[in-house]
């Protein structure tokens, strides 16, 4: 598909679409290669918290207009709040990151992201804070915060040593080398790689395909696994009898078994 993007300010802006129960969130800075300033980011948590808040929307696909998903910070644009300690988000959205910083909302709902081009530090720590990567063949990753004497503080030294492991991360992070499509997937950064130019057809027939199930169920599903990465397994088993109790007297739950029994697709309401 072809998303639309509006015109831009110099500064930048997030563009959104619904389609269905998706909605596409587009990054739209390309004469800049989607350097990010402070009202990207604002408008970015804005639309995030928008797919939680909206019961209409279902799961989210993270996108960017032009050749590029992003060059990463515009470092003049975001200098002051870096050393001023701040973050260009306001307090109570939901922080796209999604590393449970205090003051934030986490998300709930799915997200998948199609990256394609450059792929620098932010634009690695936004994909790797989201569910599901798909990536152009034509990809270029660098988390290169060393170079500019600054840390990763987007996700990227929790995340990259999750997926890959600690030499695979610690390899990256500290040489801010650049590495091509292949690797990331080596690495578990991406879950698929596709011919540039398809990257977004691809994420978006996950997404929808995500969007033909059961909502609560999706969502409680993402949960329980981001609990048992995050707190442990124990926690998340904890949580296998109330909330499937809780699931199985849904609407959608009676919705599955008539669609059993009836041999036909389901109909979920997300109630």
């Amino acid at each position: 598909m072809t998303a639309i993007p509006t015109t831009p300010p110099p500064e930048g802006c997030i563009d959104t679409q619904v389609l269905d129960h998706v909605l596409l969130i587009g990054i739209n800075r390309p004469a800049k290669r989607n350097g990010w300033t402070p009202r990207m980011f604002r408008e970015l948590a804005e639309a995030y918290t928008r797919l939680d808040d909206d019961p209409g929307l279902r799961v989210g696909v993270l996108h960017a207009f032009g050749d590029h998903f992003t060059a990463g910070l515009d470092l003049p644009a975001v200098a002051e709040y870096m050393k001023r300690g701040e973050k260009a988000i306001p307090e109570g959205l939901v922080e796209p990151h999604d590393f449970g910083l205090p003051g934030y909302r986490r998300r709930e709902k799915p997200m998948v992201v199609a990256v394609k081009g450059i792929c620098f530090t932010v634009g690695i720590e936004l994909m790797l804070g989201a569910d599901i990567v798909v990536a152009a063949d034509n990809c270029r990753f660098s988390q290169m915060e060393v170079q500019r004497g600054i840390m990763a503080t987007g996700g990227a030294t929790l995340r990259m040593a999750e997926r890959a492991g600690l030499g695979n991360a610690m390899l990256h992070l500290l040489t801010a080398d650049e590495f091509d499509s292949a690797e990331a997937y080596r690495l578990h950064f991406v879950q698929k790689v596709v011919p540039a130019g398809q990257e977004l057809d691809e994420a978006l027939r996950i997404a929808q395909r995500i969007a033909a199930q059961a909502p609560l169920a999706v969502v409680a599903t993402r949960l329980n696994v981001m609990k048992a990465i995050e707190q442990g397994p124990l926690a998340a088993v904890a949580d296998f009898i109330p909330v499937q109790q809780r699931l199985a007297n849904s609407e959608d739950a009676a919705e599955g078994v008539r669609s059993f029994v009836e041999r036909r697709p389901a109909r979920f309401s997300g109630r």
